[in-house]
């Protein structure tokens, strides 16, 4: 199966993801601005994967903008964000993100990346501060808020490969689909 992985990332973490799944799959690896005018016509699936800011995946509307052009392809799409994998929000984040009309097609996976404050801009990292300040400020904060400002106040690596075998196996054997 002719594969493709495009993605984007803002500190390493959905490069890292992407690369592995390229490389067992023997994929063509393409960062989204290498992918913008690209003709897919000769790929048998496409994957996608973005980084999770504010709870959007940065530049999933780019993917399902192409999903027309697409059918008949095997689609899959990933998310990775700051969230350890089995934190309560992602289910309803990925619920919330993948499973809009649009995006019926494609089976849909979290992956665990981390915080790089060493490969972030600036203006990221002040940002990532003032919200740690201001959820540690909090008065009345939740245990899992009290962890989250815990965690964000440094850098941190939860990138694994297991986290790819879902995808692996649907570009491998088929496998099933579904969100993960």
């Amino acid at each position: 199966m002719k594969t493709a992985v495009i993605y984007t990332s803002k500190t390493g973490f959905t490069r890292r993801y992407a690369q592995w799944i390229a490389g067992a799959v023997g994929a063509d690896c393409l960062e989204l601005k290498q992918a913008r005018d690209r003709n897919f016509s000769e790929y048998d699936a496409i994957v996608f994967g973005g980084w999770v800011c504010a709870a959007t995946v940065r530049h999933l509307d780019w993917f399902v903008r192409q999903l027309p052009r697409w059918t008949g392809k095997r689609l899959i799409a990933f998310a990775v964000g700051g969230s350890p994998a089995g934190s309560p929000d992602i289910p309803g984040f990925m619920e919330k993100t993948f499973g809009t009309e649009a995006l019926r097609a494609v089976s849909a996976f979290y992956c665990p990346g981390g915080l790089s404050y060493e490969n972030m801009g600036a203006p990221s990292r002040a940002m990532m501060k003032l919200f740690v300040r201001s959820v540690a400020a909090r008065k009345d904060k939740k245990p899992q808020e009290e962890e989250a400002a815990r965690m964000m106040a440094r850098s941190y690596d939860l990138s694994d490969r297991k986290y790819i075998e879902p995808i692996l196996a649907l570009l491998r054997d088929g496998g099933e689909d579904g969100q993960q």
